[in-house]
């Protein structure tokens, strides 16, 4: 499983219209084979910064996404709202604690 992390930047006075149509689009990308689920939530300090988690099977999962029908329906949804290009990076699992 890996976790898919990026930044999205979006004017402040679009934010509501970017949430209504971001509410759609969760759906889509959650229901592409090999997602895990997705969230977006918004920075605290900056109004027009949101954060999107998606986990996905693996990087070939999310590279099919992007490569398919569903990637457009989102980016329809999506793409218009921001300001700049999404800075997408990907993560690993997360590292084991130490207990005790």
């Amino acid at each position: 499983m890996i976790l898919e992390h990026v930044l999205l930047h979006v004017s402040p006075d679009t934010a509501a219209s970017f949430e209504a149509s971001m509410s759609r689009a969760l759906p889509i990308i959650s229901s592409a084979p090999g997602c895990h689920g997705a969230e977006v939530r918004r920075q605290l300090e900056d109004a027009g910064i949101y954060l999107l988690l998606v986990r996905w099977e693996s990087l070939e999962a999310h590279l099919a996404f992007r490569a398919g029908g569903l990637f457009e329906s989102w980016r329809t949804l999506t793409h218009p709202w921001y300001l700049e290009t999404p800075s997408v990076t990907h993560f690993e699992e997360p590292l084991p604690s130490r207990e005790g």
